[in-house]
């Protein structure tokens, strides 16, 4: 995926058909497939903000264009008036005289619309925040996590592109707090991984599923 930093409110990508299967999408659905569409969305924009620190706050604007290989994304953060009243359309000044009522009505149309799906986003993080993926270096650094026999989460063991990937799953009565401390000890022999838990199912192979760290304990002890 190639990824272009536009301003700082506007950052434009393209990803090619490869790519997104590679990902674990099917190149028709991300069209008729409303939720896998919005998966895939966000799926790229976290590697967007990891690359570019491009941070996806209210509503947005969304310009998809098909090309042959691919798609090209321009992503906009739409920007509060300076009384804070009204969004603030990114529309060139050239072009402003050009927009009628009806048209700057569907824009807005569009802005609230984005501002919903990013509080949904949002919501689902929430739901999501137990879960992790985590990439392992070495295989050594998996023994080496399994010998602290942490418990309050279960884990999964994937390989995928010669790496070692975590899944982690905190059990949900932890406290954020209780789940950041845990989480913060696991990234001392790990990193957090952009590649989602969908796309190991998809593509790797699962090596020990649901007790990852206590069955490498067992043998490596």
């Amino acid at each position: 995926m190639e990824i272009e930093r536009i301003n700082e409110h506007t950052v434009k990508f393209y990803i090619s058909y490869g790519d997104i299967e590679d990902r674990g999408f099917d190149r028709e659905e991300i069209w008729y497939n409303r939720e896998r569409s919005e998966e895939l969305f966000w799926e790229v924009m976290d590697e967007v903000h990891e690359e570019e620190e491009f941070a996806v706050e209210g509503p947005l604007w969304i310009q998809v264009q098909a090309l042959d290989k691919g798609l090209e994304i321009v992503v906009t953060k739409a920007q509060l008036s300076k009384d804070g009243q009204k969004l603030e359309l990114p529309i060139p000044e050239d072009k402003k005289d050009q927009t009628d009522e009806e048209s700057l009505d569907a824009l807005l149309d569009d802005f609230q619309k984005e501002e919903q799906d990013q509080e949904d986003h949002n919501e689902k993080d929430k739901k999501l925040q137990l879960q992790f993926v985590l990439k392992m270096d070495d295989f050594e650094d998996l023994i080496a996590l399994s010998q602290l026999n942490m418990q309050d989460f279960t884990t999964s063991l994937y390989s995928f592109e010669n790496r070692y990937y975590l899944y982690v799953d905190f059990h949900e009565d932890l406290s954020d707090e209780q789940v950041e401390n845990k989480l913060s000890i696991l990234l001392e022999y790990a990193h957090e991984s952009v590649v989602s838990i969908y796309r190991l199912k998809e593509y790797g192979q699962l090596i020990i599923e649901g007790n990852a760290l206590e069955t490498i304990q067992q043998h490596f002890s």
